[in-house]
């Protein structure tokens, strides 16, 4: 009899995206990103397995995408075929800032240079959503890169394999004695 798991389907995220991961953002330990993108060149902005937010049973207090006085990425808008209107993004511009209940606040980044197409209202209103679905109804935002730059927009990223070694060696690597260590991420 055939194992059960090879009967199992692929999810739409795996059949359909290309996992890419940015990890330590800006050297910020464990803040890891991921990007899921598909053919069509959509990039669907997500939190890492491992970013310290889905750790350690966290919850969530608020997200805000009001990024200075003057930008709220909730008042991004775009229209027609070549969605204009879209804020542009480079490859560090904060996306949201998210505040934990333990009063630790990330920012989380584009990752990727590109116009922003949507950001996901609903983790506003439901933030368990982010904790419990990060890569599906918990993404962060969605952006489309320039054609131009579409077979490029991942250099810099890992793939999901290189992302697995990096936070292997996270959890398997230790220091000196002498001083203490941080738990891994």
């Amino acid at each position: 009899m055939e194992d059960m798991e090879h009967n199992k389907a692929p999810s739409v995220i795996d059949r359909y995206y290309t996992r890419w991961y940015k990890t330590d953002i800006k050297g910020k330990d464990c803040e890891d990103q991921c990007v899921l993108q598909h053919s069509n060149r959509i990039c669907v902005i997500t939190l890492a397995e491992s970013h310290p937010i889905l750790q350690n049973g966290r919850s969530i207090k608020s997200i805000n995408y009001q990024i200075s006085a003057g930008c709220s990425r909730l008042h991004n808008r775009v229209s027609g075929k070549s969605k204009r209107g879209g804020q542009f993004l480079t490859e560090f511009a904060p996306l949201c800032r998210i505040t934990c209940t333990d009063g630790v606040e990330y920012t989380i980044y584009s990752c990727i240079r590109g116009r922003l197409l949507e950001v996901n209202e609903d983790i506003l209103e439901r933030p368990e959503l982010l904790l419990g679905k990060p890569s599906t109804e918990g993404y962060i935002a969605v952006i489309l890169p320039k054609i131009e730059e579409s077979k490029t927009v991942t250099n810099g990223l890992l793939s999901r394999e290189e992302y697995e070694s990096v936070v292997s060696k996270r959890t398997s690597s230790t220091q000196p004695e002498p001083q203490p260590q941080p738990e891994p991420c």
